[in-house]
């Protein structure tokens, strides 16, 4: 069991959410030992919640002090009522995990109307992972815990596909035809890091636009993508307008994607870098509380900074390449951002082992860049 930097309030209830395969449930096991502690998972607990949620009560000793942990609570949203009431009336502490805010949102649009605090779990981090973190292995099969110990984990990936489709979109209902989403991931995964172009994506897995939409949503919701938005602030060029898109784990976007003869190792090992990059960004950020929002920025004439990170702290820029030599092309976005915002700290992450310096900008090699990005962010 990996030591996790996530941090908590001591008092006060929080839901805890995070992709299946996170290590949700072991955190909260190990850290909160004496919690009641409910897995909805359990068919017999799950029937007996679902017929009357007000049974919830029934499973809290009298005058109960430590944490009440509900797992997978999105499978009875009409739990958080009952929660709500427990709260209010005995000032229980819960803690809420679940894989999806989907239902929930539903049933209580505001998740308790600050009640409880929102966190979220992701896969490992460097950090994390410490002296046990192995480049070329997250690269290749990214940081999902059971990577690090599983024997295959190129099998134990496919399986967590597998099972994330059999489990989470057609238990939940989420589509009527798992063939044709499962169509849809492959054709997703070629979007990995790249400008999101919705009607292209609907006529490579010959789906209509409307569901290929709703499809990225579900992805979204279900805590396995994201779409990252163009920073636009006080632009004083044209911009594009479309989102990037990103799976949420490396392993989990090498799976999806299919290789072909014609596709070479280079031009997937190149998106992995950025990704991986990209995923110890999102983690860092909400597990250090750090407070940015993470943006790309591309102007109409495809001069494009990788990651914009913008927020109390200030502006950082990141552009990443996967090459072990920079060529002064590849420090054409940098420049060009910090001509229009000079405030920025840029940093270029790239495949060497040598940490050096062009002007204002940082050049960084990858592995030190994500074991020190506590220090850089």
């Amino acid at each position: 069991m990996y030591s996790r930097i996530i941090k908590y309030p001591d008092n006060k209830s929080f839901f805890l959410f995070g992709p299946r395969g996170t290590g949700k449930t072991t955190w909260v096991k190990q850290v909160f030992p004496n919690a009641v502690y409910l897995d909805l998972l359990e068919s017999r607990l799950f029937n007996d919640l679902l017929s009357d949620p007000q049974r919830l009560e029934n499973f809290i000793p009298d005058n109960f002090k430590d944490w009440i942990i509900i797992d997978e609570v999105q499978k009875i949203p009409e739990l958080l009522n009952e929660v709500h009431r427990l709260i209010e009336k005995n000032k229980y502490k819960f803690i809420l995990t679940g894989s999806s805010a989907r239902k929930l949102r539903r049933k209580g649009p505001n998740l308790l109307a600050g009640r409880a605090l929102n966190y979220s779990m992701h896969p490992l981090t460097a950090a994390e992972l410490g002296k046990d973190f192995n480049l070329n292995h997250s690269l290749m099969f990214g940081n999902l815990p059971s990577v690090y110990v599983e024997s295959n984990p190129g099998d134990y990936l496919e399986s967590y596909i597998k099972t994330y489709l059999q489990e989470e979109i057609q238990q939940e209902g989420l589509t009527r035809n798992l063939g044709v989403f499962s169509r849809f991931l492959e054709a997703a995964s070629f979007s990995q890091g790249s400008v999101l172009n919705i009607s292209q994506v609907s006529r490579e897995c010959a789906v209509e636009r409307k569901t290929v939409e709703n499809y990225f949503t579900i992805l979204e919701d279900l805590l396995l993508a994201y779409r990252v938005p163009v920073f636009t602030k006080r632009a004083k060029r044209r911009l594009v307008l479309h989102p990037k898109f990103y799976f949420f784990d490396v392993g989990v976007y090498r799976t999806l994607r299919p290789m072909g003869p014609l596709d070479t190792p280079e031009e997937a090992g190149g998106i992995s870098f950025e990704s991986l990059f990209f995923q110890e960004l999102v983690a860092m950020n909400d597990y250090l509380g750090l407070g940015y929002k993470i943006y790309y920025w591309k102007t109409s004439n495809n001069i494009e900074v990788d990651f914009v990170l913008y927020g109390d702290r200030g502006l950082k820029i990141f552009e990443v390449k996967r090459k072990g030599k920079i060529p002064g092309s590849d420090l054409r976005g940098l420049k060009a951002f910090l001509n229009d915002y000079p405030s920025a700290k840029a940093y270029l992450i790239y495949g060497g082992e040598r940490q050096m310096s062009d002007g204002s900008i940082n050049i960084l090699p990858l592995e030190y860049a994500i074991k020190n990005l506590e220090v850089i962010l």
